[in-house]
């Protein structure tokens, strides 16, 4: 699922391109992409786009007289940018917005459709759509741990609470926490405050790293490449692979449609997390340190 740095990248592309603008048309590749009825889309055509926006990890266009369209890509959504005139019909495509400068279309790979838009008036429906989560990058240290520590959760879990931090998610939360050099299952009550200012700092500069980089990768095309998985990160979908810093075979714990990756070495003391499924099926012999697999 694009995260906090795509999403800003995103945001930024689409900007660019049809601020001012008049959406001339819209067209729907499926009636069940719409999760609402009221105000109907055709209040949508010839209204200009004032900003564009995030919220979350869902895409805002801000419209004239108050409209907002909120786009929430989920897993498998993507959004592209074609020219005038371009195909975009077909599997796979769910969506479409015409403007004069050209054609933002919206995709979803797979079988499940996931991706959602809402389209809703006034800054206060808006907001209902809205998790309530901070703003790690506007966040100071007291407000994070704050939050943190409002609930008591796995750490992982915490970061990628949609109600406690806003855009962060499975594979930025991963770099996240190797960064830190703390474990995804510690349990934030017994976060030290060393531990929390550590994970503050990690949280900022991974964020704002990714970001940056993205931005110079995409330049000023539009972003075609949004994945979760990037050569560059350091555990995130790497199982197997050495972690940048020890050298030590990255770790994973696998459970439904998820994974968290991790270094053993650098995070955990060198114990090795459980896996629901596997540890559950080698009992005795399921190894407890990075040594008994290295």
């Amino acid at each position: 699922m694009p995260e906090l740095p795509d999403i800003t990248v995103y945001v930024e592309a689409i900007r660019r391109r049809v601020a001012g603008q008049p959406l001339e048309e819209v067209r729907l590749g499926t009636p069940f992409l719409l999760r609402t009825v009221e105000p109907p889309l055709a209040d949508l055509i010839g209204k200009r786009v004032v900003g564009v926006e995030r919220l979350g990890k869902r895409i805002v266009l801000e419209m004239d007289d108050e409209l907002f369209v909120v786009i929430h890509l989920m897993v498998g959504g993507r959004l592209h940018w074609k020219a005038r005139g371009a195909k975009t019909a077909g599997r796979g495509n769910l969506a479409a917005f015409e403007f004069p400068t050209g054609v933002l279309s919206l995709t979803e790979a797979g079988t499940k459709r996931r991706a959602s838009l809402h389209l809703v008036r006034g800054r206060d429906q808006l907001a209902e759509l809205g998790r309530g989560g901070l703003e790690p990058l506007d966040a100071t240290l007291d407000a994070f741990a704050s939050r943190l520590r409002s609930e008591n959760h796995t750490v992982k879990r915490s970061l990628t609470d949609p109600r406690l931090f806003s855009g962060i998610g499975n594979a930025y939360s991963d770099e996240i926490l190797h960064r830190a050099r703390l474990s995804p299952v510690k349990l934030t009550s017994r976060l030290t405050d060393e531990e929390i200012a550590r994970l503050f700092a990690a949280t900022t500069a991974t964020l704002v790293e990714w970001t940056d980089r993205l931005r110079a990768e995409t330049g000023d095309a539009f972003p075609e490449k949004v994945t979760a998985f990037r050569p560059e990160m350091a555990v995130h979908g790497k199982f197997g692979q050495p972690c940048p810093v020890c050298g030590t075979p990255v770790q994973r714990i696998r459970y439904a449609d998820n994974e968290t990756n991790y270094c053993a070495r650098c995070q955990t003391d060198g114990r090795l997390l459980a896996d629901r499924a596997l540890s559950r099926l080698l009992k005795q012999d399921w190894p407890r340190s990075i040594d008994e697999v290295v």
